[in-house]
């Protein structure tokens, strides 16, 4: 009896151990299960941004945006498979402030890598070279003309007045002649135009002999006209000129030595803005670019100092007969992908952004926005 009982338990040992071994495979499984999701899962990044073409814009597709710095994003988010929140600010001040409060994981637009934001924020590895640049009107662009000058208000009001005091000085000869002089013996309608053209030639062909006056107020007034006439002339000369001057003039912002004393625009807290200041260039500031370019438009400001890529991919799609691009690009700066201070996700970004670099991802986007490089 004993002995069929000690049978009895080797029999039902070895199936307790293989439920047993059962057990413990589908508890591991579903442990490496559970490890293998987390390490898969794609990971959710909240990026924030503000609009400036061509580097970041609204559009209507699954990513909800455009632009240089997006379509790097978005290659960036595939190769660490992550799913990107993208939320839109109205100011570039209240972007990087999202940042600093974490209430966002990165920035990224045409954000310049300071000193000043260094110390409050990290950055990745540069992810553009720009700097900045001065647009004009388009029509102070272009060289002053001939035809412009002389229809200048300055020139058109000289001649206006110069019409006046011929009119008048020959009306005056023909009071003073009209009884001793032929030629100005009329009737006061019919006297206007010859006592005119008689003043006319006095000044530029120094009078008619045969028409000289003959009372002595007319002689003394016609040698006045006569000296007068070689003031008269150098002033017509010198008012062409000095319009052509003045035209060269007010369109000659070429540099930044040209700004003092014009209307300048610039986003406010820009590196723009920074760059004025220390210049010591004032300047009116503005949240965002929008109402500067429609300022700038409307001719409420003058000069628009900014990114240089910014302004140029503005000229070249929307405004190119609003404004012009003068002078080089200078104060040459970086632009970054801008993270909280110590954020874990930066060496995976700049890990993806040499890769981009070295297999000739980047050049590729680079020539999408901006065409091949000079």
């Amino acid at each position: 009896m004993r002995q069929s009982r000690i049978l009895h338990k080797k029999r039902e040992n070895p199936a307790k151990q293989m439920h047993l071994i059962s057990r413990i495979f589908r508890v591991v499984a579903t442990l490496c299960v559970m490890c293998l999701a987390q390490v898969t899962a794609a990971q959710n990044v909240v990026v924030s941004t503000v609009t400036r073409p061509p580097f970041s814009m609204p559009d209507e597709s699954q990513f909800g945006s455009t632009g240089f710095s997006m379509d790097l994003l978005q290659s960036i988010a595939k190769e660490l498979d992550w799913e990107v929140e993208v939320r839109r600010h109205d100011g570039f001040a209240d972007m990087l402030g999202s940042v600093q409060d974490g209430s966002s994981d990165m920035a990224i637009a045409n954000i310049s890598i300071t000193s000043a934001r260094e110390k409050v924020m990290d950055f990745s590895q540069p992810i553009f070279e720009a700097g900045l640049q001065i647009m004009i009107p388009a029509k102070d662009a272009m060289e002053p003309s001939l035809i412009d000058a002389i229809f200048s208000t300055d020139l058109l009001m000289a001649i206006g007045v110069a019409f006046v005091l011929l009119l008048a000085g020959g009306m005056l000869m023909w009071v003073f002649e009209r009884r001793a002089q032929p030629y100005f013996d009329r009737p006061l309608p019919e006297a206007w135009f010859p006592s005119f053209w008689w003043a006319l030639n006095l000044v530029v062909n120094g009078g008619f002999e045969e028409r000289m006056p003959r009372t002595p107020f007319g002689r003394v007034f016609g040698v006045i006209l006569v000296v007068s006439s070689l003031f008269i002339v150098s002033v017509f000369v010198a008012k062409i000129t000095a319009a052509m001057t003045v035209e060269a003039i007010s369109g000659s912002i070429r540099s930044v030595n040209d700004l003092y004393g014009v209307k300048v625009a610039t986003i406010r807290g820009s590196t723009a803005a920074g760059f004025l200041d220390r210049r010591e260039i004032d300047y009116r500031g503005y949240e965002t670019l929008d109402p500067m370019i429609a300022d700038f438009e409307s001719e409420q400001v003058r000069a628009v100092v900014f990114d240089a890529p910014v302004l140029s991919y503005y000229t070249s799609h929307q405004g190119e007969q609003h404004g012009r691009l003068v002078g080089s690009v200078f104060l040459s700066e970086n632009y970054g992908i801008a993270l909280p201070t110590g954020s874990p996700l930066r060496e995976d970004v700049n890990r993806v952004l040499l890769g981009m670099r070295e297999d000739g991802r980047y050049e590729d986007l680079y020539r999408k926005w901006f065409g091949m490089r000079n």
